[in-house]
Formats: structure tokens, sequence, C-alpha cells
């Protein structure tokens, strides 16, 4: 299997809390970007998803907290999509510090919705498939 995508963040002093660590919320921020990057290195554009009536749509997202982030940290935000039988699929995600230490992991279950008829897609997969300019960034 090949290295998931990732991309880069730099933790910024406004993000962070009292106690001068990452606020909680804003792994969640930094794991939107790492996947919305995946699909447009994909060749999946949001306007693209709209003019075809479908949107990914989050069902469910675990973060397990590893180790503190704290302003001026660099750090790796992977994606992976995980495909099985069904309407939805798995993602999952690693911020990595510069050093190598995992601060955070986030699982998800997501789908893709049909836009008009309000629910998920029978078969996400071949629809990524059908979209993407590189689907080897889904695995598939």
């Amino acid at each position: 299997m090949s290295e998931p995508f990732s991309v880069p963040v730099t933790v910024r002093g406004y993000e962070t809390d009292t106690q001068g660590h990452l606020n909680q919320a804003v792994y969640l921020n930094y794991a939107e970007h790492a996947r919305w990057s995946l699909l447009d290195a994909a060749g999946i554009r949001q306007a693209d998803l709209v003019a075809r009536g479908v949107g990914p749509v989050a069902l469910e997202t675990t973060i397990r907290f590893r180790r503190e982030l704290l302003a001026g940290d660099e750090v790796e935000v992977t994606c992976a999509f995980e495909w099985g039988a069904g309407k939805a699929f798995g993602i999952h995600q690693v911020i990595r510090k510069a050093d190598g230490t995992v601060a955070a992991e986030v699982e998800g279950v997501g789908g893709l919705m049909d836009l008009r008829a309000r629910r998920l897609v029978a078969d996400p997969r071949e629809r990524f498939k059908e979209l993407a300019s590189d689907p080897g960034l889904f695995g598939l």
C-alpha cells in the first residue's frame, strides 16, 4: 500500500486555547482541510460535486488526542479512504508532528449524498472513480 495523501499545516497562535494547546475543535478543521485537499488533488472540485448533484457528508468522527500541539508546530495531516461494501466509507487520518510524533488520530465514517434525493448514493466508490481524474489517490 502506498503512503496516504498528506498536507502540511502550521499551528497558528489564534488556534490555541488558554493553556497554549491547539484548541480541540481545530483538529477537525485540519482533518477537513486534508480531505478537501485530497479531493482537489484527485481532480474533484467542490463545484464539480455540486454540478453532479452530490456532496460528501460526515456520518461519524472520533478523535484520539495523543500529544499536545503548540503555536508554531509544523504538522502533516494524512488522509486515507477505506472502502467496503455499501453506502458508507471509512476515512483514517493522522496528525503528525515534524519529529514523527503522532499528535492525534481522526477516524471517520462518511458517505456521498445525492443532493436532490437527500439520500446516500448506493456505491460511493464508483461515483468517486467517475469524478476523479486521479482515483488512485482514493486507493481506487
